[in-house]
Parts: C-alpha cells; structure tokens; sequence
C-alpha cells in the first residue's frame, strides 16, 4: 500500500519524541533529519523535502511546542498541518462554467492510464447526476478506440468516436455533439506517447486552442515516482495544465508524486486511482491523505465509500432484522456481497485509525469471502432462513457442494450463533436504556 514505508519510518521518528517528555531544539531537529531522509527515501523531491523540514522546524521551535505539556504530540500536529498544506490544502473541485458543457481534456504519457481513468472519471460524475460523454481522441495506438468503447459500455456512458480523423476535428465535433444531446461533461482521451515529444505537445496544444478546455487534467503513473513530478512539470509549462489524477497509489508506491507534484507545479492533484475497478476513483483530500501518511486513518472516505456503494436499504434491512435477532444466512450473505463492493478487505480496514500498523504484517485473504459464499450457496432456502436444520448429514452435503470441510461449515455455524447471542445481549441493554424514548426494542 502507498506510504507504508513513510508511514513506519515517520512513526518511529515521533516515537523516539515522545520517548523524551521535555524536547529540546537538538531533539527537534534530529527528529526533522531522519523526516527529511524518510521522504526522500519516499521520492520526494529534494527541495521540497528540505522545504517542509524547514518550516517544520521553525515552527516547533518555538515557545508554544517547548512549553507544552505534550510537545511531542504538538510537532506531530505540526507536522500533519504541513503535509497538509503541501499537498494542497484542501480538495480541488472541477471548473463548473456558467454554461455547459464543461470540457475536460486528459493527456499524459501511454501507460499511465489515460484511457481507464476517462471512463472512471465519467462514472463518478455520472453517479453524481451528470451526463458525461467521452471522446475517443487517441487514434494513433492500436485499439484505443475499442478499449474506450468497452470502458464507456461498463460505466454506462455513451463514446463519441469518429474513427481515424484528425483529433482536433474530433474534438470540436465531440463538444458540438454534447451541446446539441444535453451531455454537460465532455472528457477527451488523447493519445499518449511512451516519451514526451513535439509532435504529441503540438497535437495538445492545437486541441486546447480548438476547444478551449475548463479542465486540463494530466494522468500521471504514482509508480513512477519523482519521474512522475517531471512529467507534470514539463505538461504543465506546454499546456498550463489545471490539476491531476495519480493513479496507481494503491500499489507497491513510496509516495513521492503526491507529496512532491503540487509543490513542484503548482498544480493540485485532484482525483487518485485506487484499484482496477471503475469504482476505485477517488476525490483527492490533501487533510486525509496526511492522516493516512501518519496513522491516523480515514474515516471520513470509508464513510463515503459506504454511503455511494453499499444499499443503503438493504443495508437498513439487515439492521432491523439484527435488532429483532432474526438474522440467517440470507442476511450474512447479503453483508458479505456488501463489503465486497467496498474493494480489498485490507484496504477498508486500513481506513480505520491505528489499523495500519496492526495489518502490516498480516495477510488477509480476499477468497476467505468468496469461500464462505460458497457454503452458504450450497445450502437449500430451508436451510438458510433456519440454520437449526442442518444436521450432521447435511454439513456433509454443504461442505461437499462448496468445496469445503465440514470443520468450515461448523465454523460459519458456529460464527452466526456468536452473532445472534451478540445482538440478544445488546437487544436487553437498548431496551433498558432506551425505555421510555419509543425506541423499537
């Protein structure tokens, strides 16, 4: 996962603070040396890590944080104020013109993701009422145009294609075509090139001149690193790019492209990709993003991953049914496909404060899921709404139908009575503390 290593190598730095009570100007800036090699370890650009340990310094130097009763919890409140602040301060949102559509251009190298994102970034839009339509602008690699297609087909949002012409006529003909259908977001795939050139900058700049974008986004590989910060440097001084989309910052990445880009360019990062499905675009949130680098979790985005893809009523649905401890295995089902929608396990799991730490060296294997599905799928109806039913002999037929060992289908068994005596218990307490409120139960 992506600042893994900084995360450590920054916890162990703030230990060591907490370690010595009183702080003195020497700890301070011991403390900020091994942060300056923990970023730059991170890929983070020299000077901007230089910069940050700075200002850092300066400000834990002074009376309030010496004084403090807990100076080491305040230079990590400083701390996480300026990776805030580094990366931008506060979410980026999209120009919103006083007459649609708005037009957003996406450009960067072949391989960053240019293609995926489009249709990722069209998705989310269009979840949020919009009507986006995206352009197949690459013409020159081999089936772009397809992959767009099939991209725009899963998203369920229409692809405007006019085969091989010439981009700019392509994308004058695009915006046209939106004014005319009522699309008010128009997001134009361009082609990428495996390295920056004249001929793919001229192409850019004759298609900005062309239809004049509200939005220029540059999708630029998080793997890369500090190459990824160069990139945007040179797009951006070619095309005044307006933001950008990180992808890739689930992976094995140190984190130096999102901590690095803006400062270097200016520019604010404003979406990351987070994983290979169309679902996993995020709003990039500079606040939440540092709270993750240091720990502290993010709540607030898993609240927000909860709320645009669980069901929310069938969500309500199994809560009654807990309350009135009627849960079975159709309602264990049901939960087990609604966190599933939420991505990996251990990716949800790690949004909760502290829990990074705790699953750093743990393995957690999505298929446990899948496995248990799979038991439950093997059951007859009968069986699922009164698990008092299965007998010895029908565990045999479960585990055999799932692919499983009796052992497992006694654990699940075993795993929805723990629950059922869960929410008993706490059906007695909510009915005594909730006497006299009209609570239902």
């Amino acid at each position: 996962m992506a600042f893994e290593d900084l995360a450590d190598k920054l916890n162990a730095a703030f230990k060591r603070l907490r370690s010595k009570g009183k702080l003195t100007e020497a700890d301070v800036k011991e403390a900020m040396r091994e942060v300056r090699l923990a970023l730059l370890e991170a890929d983070v650009n020299y000077k901007v890590a230089k910069d940050f340990t700075n200002k850092v310094s300066e400000r834990a130097i002074g009376a309030e944080v010496m004084e403090s009763l807990t100076p080491a919890q305040m230079v990590v409140k400083i701390v996480d104020e300026e990776l805030t602040a580094l990366m931008g301060g506060s979410n980026a949102r999209l120009a919103s013109p006083p007459s649609p559509p708005t037009v957003i251009l996406l450009c960067g190298l072949q391989g960053a993701g240019k293609t995926t994102h489009a249709g990722k970034l069209a998705l989310m839009l269009k979840s949020k009422g919009h009507r986006p339509l995206l352009v197949a602008g690459d013409i020159y690699r081999p089936a772009a145009i397809k992959q767009l297609q099939v991209v725009g087909s899963k998203a369920g949002v229409p692809v405007f294609e006019m085969g091989t012409e010439n981009p700019v006529k392509i994308a004058k003909a695009a915006v046209a075509h939106a004014r005319d259908h009522g699309n008010d977001m128009v997001l134009i795939d361009t082609a990428g090139r495996l390295q920056i050139d004249e001929v793919l900058m001229n192409e850019l700049k004759e298609i900005k001149a062309a239809v004049n974008p509200h939005e220029i986004l540059l999708v630029v590989d998080a793997m890369t690193g500090q190459e990824a910060v160069n990139v945007a440097k040179t797009f951006d001084e070619l095309l005044n790019i307006t933001g950008v989309i990180l992808t890739k910052l689930d992976g094995d990445t140190r984190g130096g492209a999102a901590l690095s880009v803006r400062a270097v360019t200016g520019k604010p990062i404003k979406f990351a990709g987070t994983g290979e499905k169309l679902e996993d675009l995020e709003v990039f949130h500079p606040d939440r993003m540092a709270s993750r680098i240091l720990g502290m979790g993010d709540v607030l985005t898993l609240i927000e991953d909860a709320q645009s893809k669980l069901d929310q009523k069938a969500a309500e649905q199994t809560a009654r049914r807990m309350l009135e401890n009627k849960l079975d295995f159709n309602d264990m089902l049901e939960q087990f496909r609604q966190v599933k929608k939420m991505g990996p396990l251990k990716n949800v799991l790690s949004k909760f404060p502290g829990m990074d730490k705790q699953l750093k060296d743990v393995d957690i294997d999505d298929r446990i899921m899948d496995r248990t599905e799979a038991i439950i799928l093997s059951m007859t109806p009968q069986e699922r709404e009164k698990p008092s039913l299965i007998n010895p002999s029908r565990k045999r037929r479960i585990a055999a139908g799932s692919g499983m060992k009796v052992e497992d289908v006694n654990r699940l068994l075993k795993q929805l009575e723990q629950t059922q005596k869960f929410m008993k218990q706490m059906k007695g307490k909510g009915r005594k503390r909730f006497s006299g409120m009209g609570m239902p139960f």
